[in-house]
């Protein structure tokens, strides 16, 4: 009779198999969590906020409004240098990343460090949003409950965009633009299986926010009316204007960025350094200290001063891009609504005083403006549009929101390559935007796929002994050098069956250098595959020789682009394979070989001896053993036992099992070490 702990087991492992249900449950379970993080970090900014500002008092004096924001961030540096590097900045950018690599895997503990770092800026006066680091938090919660229940890659995703969704929903009390801001943004997947439990997680949040809050919108939303039908001119034109805005913004966030990168200080002073600036610019514009959901809502109803709005447009970019370029937590969903905010109710001001009879009031226009600056800024005119949607409930705004939210987005897109979130990953050589297979691809080095044997041949071979050459060689380039051992020529196939008719006559009067072609692209082994393809399209070639970055002498091989192609298809189906097995190998015993398709088997081996204590790149199993490490088992205390989806710097140990990947001949071959 089995025992209640193998009852509970099989249980756990039926209920984490069974896609329906699980796809239900869980992210309700998400939604929950990610409604009282979003809670739980409005209530530290509100705890926050009595500490900083509290034992002041009433008082404006100059030294506590520089003193505040310089102390916060000097806190929020520490915590970024010590305890949490994902605590910087605005966060999306980094969930994107771990969907994209890391398949789905957040630290639990950003969950921590994000509120409190985030909710310390904030509180303090630094110019973000909550909205950010509530999405990074959700997605946290969602990353947590798929390595809890060892969840495949495709299922780690779809559960870290869950959390996220709940985040964006309880920020907003919008249900359908959480869910929105996940797939467009996040995922990019708007497939049934994704969305539908985004959907669940986004609900449930918005519930929670709800029992907290009530059901009521961010802010205070005026009531909107199209005076004309002519008015739509003028919205279009300021769509056009927030595009600029949103362009504005994202040059010099990166640009202060990097300004502070290139200060040899730790972290917390250059925390502090903006905290600095924060307080200097708030003592004059206290408008743009923290969230500034006040001074939107002043911009929404237009009661405040022209002058100041447009005033403040350039202010709060300038104080947001100091705050997160100098490493300072926090969001640019809130910013970018202030902006738009602003940027509306000047525009809207102006017209009115222009037209009066044909023009709503300046609010209206601050409402629309909003939607258009956050489209312009992330790319997602979807999710900008539903936003504000949703905040009105009032289906005659949607018109004049579809055109300005669409005509700043195309605007920003074209002559702007990145959004806010994917430039900060393009900068590290990150490409989301392009898809899934760049990503695989500059995963791997030119190392893992080059040929070691090379055909080099003198200038002075005869036609013939090229010829020759090539009947015997699995190339299709053979490669001339110089006097120093450099490779200056090349002469591929298709040059010599251009020869063809004419061979008989040449072959014992031309020499190889009379009919070779200048080499134009060389490769290093530490070059990735992206690099690569892109080389071999550019120069309309097949083979590439591979030479040593410091010494072009040392020829170490070759790159054919059949080989890159096969070691994507190999990566793609090991990448899969490692997620999928992860999701129902928890207490897999040992497997006898499994084939797969195209001829591929799976073999689970203790590390071969020679092997312990070593990493992975460095025994370059990939090329040595023509096999691909796709799971790492490893025991931990007790009788448990943690799988590992292993990269390049994962050291195997003694007591690892590995799961290889290959043809039948290599996975024999390599089970006999």
């Amino acid at each position: 009779m089995k025992s209640l702990r193998t009852r509970c087991l099989d249980l756990y492992n039926r209920f984490r198999q069974t896609d329906q249900l699980f796809l239900v449950v869980i992210p309700i379970f998400i939604g929950l969590a990610g409604g009282l993080g979003a809670a739980a970090l409005r209530f530290l900014i509100h705890l926050f906020e009595k500490w900083f500002w509290g034992p002041w008092g009433d008082s404006l004096a100059w030294g506590r409004t520089i003193l505040v924001p310089t102390a916060g961030a000097f806190i929020v540096g520490l915590i970024v240098y010590y305890f949490s590097r994902e605590a910087k900045g605005h966060g999306v950018p980094e969930v994107m990343e771990a969907i994209s690599l890391r398949s789905g895997v957040i630290r639990p503990r950003v969950v921590v460090s994000k509120a409190v770092a985030s909710a310390i800026t904030i509180a303090s006066g630094g110019s973000v949003g909550r909205e950010g680091p509530i999405v990074q938090i959700g997605s946290a919660i969602g990353s947590s409950f798929g390595q809890l229940f060892r969840c495949s890659r495709k299922r780690m995703q779809t559960l870290v965009g869950c959390g996220a969704a709940a985040g964006i929903a309880a920020a907003f009390n919008a249900p359908i633009a959480g869910a929105m801001f996940s797939v467009e943004i996040l995922l990019g997947d708007f497939a049934v299986a994704q969305f539908t439990p985004i959907v669940i997680s986004s609900v449930s949040a918005t519930v929670v926010s709800r029992a907290f809050y009530g059901n009521t919108p961010a802010f205070q939303v005026p009531k909107y009316e199209l005076v004309h039908p002519l008015e739509l001119i003028p919205y279009a034109i300021l769509g056009l204007l927030c595009g600029l805005v949103a362009l504005l913004f994202i040059k010099a966030l990166y640009a202060l960025e990097d300004r502070f990168d290139e200060l040899k200080r730790p972290d917390y002073v250059k925390t502090a350094m903006g905290g600095v600036i924060i307080g200097i610019y708030g003592i004059s514009f206290p408008q743009v200290f923290g969230v500034g959901y006040e001074a939107m809502d002043q911009a929404l109803l237009g009661h405040m001063p022209v002058i100041l709005l447009l005033t403040l447009v350039f202010v709060k970019i300038l104080i947001t891009s100091v705050t997160l370029g100098s490493g300072s937590s926090g969001g640019i969903f809130a910013p970018s609504l202030f902006m738009g905010a602003m940027t509306g109710g000047f525009f809207g001001h102006i017209l009115h005083r222009l037209l009066p009879a044909v023009t709503a009031g300046s609010g209206a226009y601050a409402l629309v403006a909003m939607s258009a600056v956050v489209g312009a800024t992330t790319h997602a005119p979807i999710t900008a549009i539903l936003i504000i949607f949703e905040m009105t409930s009032d289906y005659k705004i949607i018109l004049p929101l579809m055109i300005a939210t669409t005509i700043s987005s195309l605007m920003s897109t074209r002559l702007h390559r990145g959004s806010i979130y994917t430039l900060k990953l393009m900068r590290r050589g990150i490409h989301l935007e392009k898809g899934r297979e760049i990503n695989v691809l500059r995963s791997l080095k030119v190392a893992d796929v080059m040929r070691p044997d090379i055909e080099i041949a003198p200038p002075n071979s005869s036609l013939k002994e090229i010829v020759q050459r090539f009947i015997g060689s699995g190339h299709s380039h053979i490669y001339l050098t110089d006097g120093d051992g450099l490779i200056n020529e090349q002469i591929s196939q298709e040059e010599l069956s251009a020869i063809a008719p004419d061979f008989e006559h040449l072959r014992d009067l031309a020499v190889a250098a009379d009919i070779a072609s200048p080499q134009a692209v060389f490769l290093y082994p530490d070059d990735n595959l992206d690099t690569v393809m892109r080389a071999f399209g550019r120069h309309n070639v097949s083979e590439i020789p591979v030479v040593e970055k410091d010494s072009p002498a040392t020829i170490r091989g070759t790159v054919q682009r059949i080989d890159v192609i096969s070691a994507y298809n190999k990566e793609i189906l090991r990448r899969d394979l490692a997620g999928e097995i992860s999701s129902f190998m928890g207490d897999f015993t040992r497997l006898n070989m499994v084939e797969m398709r195209d001829g591929l088997f799976l073999l689970e081996i203790a590390t071969p001896r020679e092997f312990v204590g070593r990493r992975i790149r460095d025994l370059d199993i990939r090329n040595r053993c023509q096999v691909e490490v796709v799971m790492v088992k490893r025991a931990t205390t007790g009788k448990e036992t943690r799988l590992i989806t292993p990269s390049a710097n994962t050291v195997l140990r003694a007591d690892d099992t590995v799961l290889i990947l290959g043809d039948r001949h290599h996975v024999e071959a390599f089970s006999r070490l």
